[in-house]
């Protein structure tokens, strides 16, 4: 009997310990502890909700006269300090580029602009040929103390 205690042989009442590991509960233990962990796993990759737009990359340089699209938090559009309709975006943006396609789109978008919105943008400006794009964000040391007190 695997952990029990049994009577010696002769009638005495003295106990003699049996030494044998029961290793049932142990295994009990261990099947618990992989169902858990099985249940527990794929609700720890949950998303996280993040706040992107202060960088601690080093500041790149820039050309002399970036282009720069703005998306703003009402997801109207920018090139430079003029406006622009949605649908002229490849006609504003050849113009602006003088047709280069290899010219880099420097894009801003206020931290309103869902992500989605902002991937809609970038694929109109794929649309349009213009593969090379740059995000743009504050970087931590020039952004003002609201930004930075909403980022971790």
């Amino acid at each position: 009997m695997a952990g029990g205690i049994r009577n010696q042989p002769g009638g005495d009442d003295d106990l003699v310990e049996n030494h044998e590991i029961n290793v049932t509960p142990f295994i009990d233990v261990m099947l618990v502890l992989l169902i858990i962990f099985m249940v527990a796993a794929p609700l720890s990759t949950v998303d996280i909700n993040v706040d992107l737009p202060v960088s601690n990359a080093p500041v790149s340089g820039r050309p002399d006269t970036p282009v720069w699209l703005t998306v703003g938090p009402d997801l109207a559009l920018s090139l430079g300090n003029r406006a622009i309709a949605p649908g002229t975006l490849a006609a504003e943006l050849a113009a602006a580029t003088k047709g280069d396609l290899q010219t880099r789109i420097y894009l801003r978008a206020d931290q309103a602009v869902a992500y989605g919105d902002l991937m809609e943008v970038m694929n109109s400006l794929r649309d349009s040929g213009y593969l090379k794009i740059a995000l743009v964000g504050l970087d931590r040391a020039s952004a003002p103390p609201a930004a930075l007190a909403a980022t971790p």
